[in-house]
């Protein structure tokens, strides 16, 4: 039972890294399972439209996924053009701070569709079908060689041996997809690092209060979830009884629509207060009504978990 618990708590801690794990290896999987045995390269003048469409299309459906399940998408998009305020124009703060946003968003949203690419990169098949039909190889290879070499050029996907007589003198096309395969991992690992320790870099507060800051976040949001829940319940009890009893209902506090409103706002950081999520901004600056409120700087990347512990609760 101990071990059944520190496997938990370890994947409690890790589950954003677990997540991406996860996602790469399915994407991995899907791959294989494309390339083995959904993809058949024509070897004709097709060959690019076809490898292309492989290596690309599912990445850009993966990339648009992305956008669809992470929550920070729909929290920032939900009650952002109500009617009555649809001509009105936005600050340039709040602007700047949903193109930030967006930024994270992107590059969480890209992890699917560059495994994709970069396996499929690793694996060859896409690529070779794709540069076998590509005019820029062709004269490449083919220089001085005729026409005859562009046709056997477009045949090397469904011939092996084609592919040594051919390109010789060049790296093979299978190389030249795992080498730009290669490239691509380690340049997505680097940006990724560099990215990390400029967050951890601009983080406004220390290693342990970040820590404490995203237990916070996790145990609040498990006990709006409960509260919520027995709340709604309590409601619909008191209407579907009302209803069927022919009575009055009883008073029944709710939150207003300004009130939840106010608390689903995007979380913004300000270095002379100590607020931990909207929620506590909201119950410490008289329910929102104080010039605090809407007071805050910009959101540090490192801080992007505030508006995203809802994620592994809601599902939203």
């Amino acid at each position: 039972m101990d071990k059944l618990q520190r496997a938990l708590d370890f994947c409690i801690r890790h589950q954003t890294i677990l997540g991406y794990s996860i996602v790469s290896l399915l994407t991995a999987a899907s791959e294989q399972i494309f390339s083995s045995v959904v993809f058949k390269c024509p070897c004709n003048s097709g060959n690019m439209l076809y490898g292309s469409t492989f290596l690309l299309v599912p990445a850009f459906i993966l990339f648009l996924l992305g956008y669809m399940v992470n929550t920070r998408t729909w929290r920032l998009l939900t009650s952002s053009c109500p009617p009555e305020k649809r001509c009105s124009c936005s600050p340039w703060g709040t602007c700047t701070h949903y193109c930030l946003v967006l930024a994270v968003v992107t590059a969480r949203a890209l992890v699917a569709p560059l495994t994709w690419i970069a396996v499929a990169l690793l694996r060859a098949n896409f690529y070779e079908c794709a540069a076998s039909g590509s005019s820029l190889v062709k004269d490449f290879v083919c220089k001085g060689k005729g026409e005859q070499c562009h046709k056997l050029l477009a045949k090397i996907p469904c011939d092996e041996k084609l592919s040594k007589n051919i390109t010789a003198e060049y790296l093979s096309l299978q190389a030249q997809s795992q080498l730009i395969g290669w490239l691509l991992i380690s340049s997505i690992v680097t940006v990724a690092l560099i990215a990390t320790c400029i967050s951890r870099c601009d983080s406004p507060v220390s290693y342990l209060q970040l820590k404490f800051w995203k237990i916070y976040s996790k145990k609040e949001q498990e006990l709006f979830e409960n509260k919520a829940k027995e709340h709604a319940t309590r409601l619909a009890e008191i209407n579907v009884n009302c209803f069927f009893g022919a009575s009055e209902p009883v008073p029944f506090q709710t939150p207003s629509n300004e009130d939840w409103r106010k608390i689903s706002f995007l979380y913004t950081f300000n270095s002379k207060e100590q607020y931990y999520s909207m929620i506590h901004k909201y119950v410490n600056t008289n329910k929102g009504n104080s010039i605090r409120f809407g007071q805050g700087s910009q959101n540090p990347p490192v801080l992007g978990f505030v508006d995203e512990a809802s994620l592994s609760e809601s599902g939203f």
